[in-house]
């Protein structure tokens, strides 16, 4: 399948890896670069050898192009630029932010900058910034989280630039890798599905906590930090909302948030620790190697596209991609 985020990238399938903090480390990234997608290592608050070391693995394990998240909150964020530039990865994206002062150096070393971005108007500042393309998430997904739904959010983003848009938030099968190509997408990030993948390496317990989520169990919680996040509801997540209710002062609730993700990834601490999850968990119900979601994701979509063209008198070209035969000509 061959799309503008697959030529850019140089990947076999339109699919990015979502940079999870404290999740997607050297085992997740070259499992899902080796399917032919991307893997992204993500950077969270680590220090740059942490970083560097992560990538001296992932290149062990794959000699596919691989990306590298950095949560531009990080206070060593200038530190990992750094190391990104000397180790010379193939992607760049970045979250919790504007990267616009780092694109240049990035581009420079030869990376592609491929930034998140949860509205219009960071779109188009990172598009004049020199932005490679765009990965334009919605409120679905988990972690930290913009207030757009992906449904209302790609559109508007697809009409304001004109480099390739990746859609992400509330995506875990074929179903939903159609509709955001429907959309005008060229690609999709996927996070939660990943979670349960084999070479996944968080927790037993937190695979768990995905496997039999439901439709309602996410929850935000942090609005009034100014930094929302979705996770799963547990023991700490209705302690911060019931704090948050009682006008309680952000910065302690940062401090009681600190550390709680890797409670949950690394100690299967999943009742107080926080488990980060879109709200697709709840379709999401079987552990599979990454090759495997991957293909069955895009089989899916390819049938979820067999069937629109069906009801729309259409046929499906050899890239699968509807097109509408009209008076004999495509």
């Amino acid at each position: 399948m061959k799309t503008a985020i697959t030529e850019l990238l140089n990947i076999k399938y339109p699919i990015i890896q979502g940079g999870m903090a404290w999740i997607a480390d050297s085992s997740l990234a070259a499992s899902v670069s080796n399917a032919g997608g991307l893997g992204v290592l993500a950077c969270g608050g680590a220090e740059p050898e942490w970083v560097r070391a992560e990538i001296q693995k992932t290149k062990a394990l794959t000699d596919q192009p691989f990306g590298v998240n950095v949560m531009l909150l990080s206070p060593f964020v200038d530190g990992i630029m750094e190391v990104l530039c000397e180790e010379k990865v193939a992607v760049v994206t970045t979250g919790a932010g504007n990267p616009g002062k780092y694109i240049a150096k990035l581009k420079a070393c030869g990376i592609k900058v491929v930034p998140v971005v949860a509205s219009v108007a960071l779109a188009l500042r990172v598009e004049r910034a020199g932005a490679d393309a765009i990965i334009a998430e919605g409120l679905e997904a988990g972690g930290h989280i913009g207030e757009i739904t992906t449904m209302a959010l790609m559109p508007q983003i697809m009409d304001a630039v004109k480099i390739p848009v990746v859609a992400a938030g509330g995506i875990g099968d074929g179903r939903g890798i159609a509709a955001a190509f429907m959309l005008g997408a060229e690609g999709v990030q996927v996070g939660t599905r990943f979670l349960v993948a084999h070479e996944c390496t968080v927790s037993d317990n937190y695979k768990k906590e995905i496997l039999k989520a439901r439709d309602s169990d996410t929850v935000v919680t942090g609005r009034s930090t100014g930094h929302p996040v979705r996770v799963l509801k547990n023991k700490l997540s209705r302690l911060i909302l019931k704090l948050e209710k009682a006008g309680e002062d952000p910065f302690r609730i940062n401090e009681l948030c600190t550390g709680t993700l890797r409670m949950a990834v690394k100690d299967g601490m999943t009742n107080d620790g926080s488990v980060m999850s879109g709200q697709i968990a709840g379709i999401v119900h079987k552990e599979q190697s990454a090759k495997d979601i991957i293909e069955e994701m895009f089989a899916e979509a390819e049938q979820v596209y067999a069937k629109a063209c069906k009801t729309l008198g259409a046929s499906l070209d050899i890239s699968g991609c509807c097109v509408e035969k009209l008076g004999g000509a495509k």
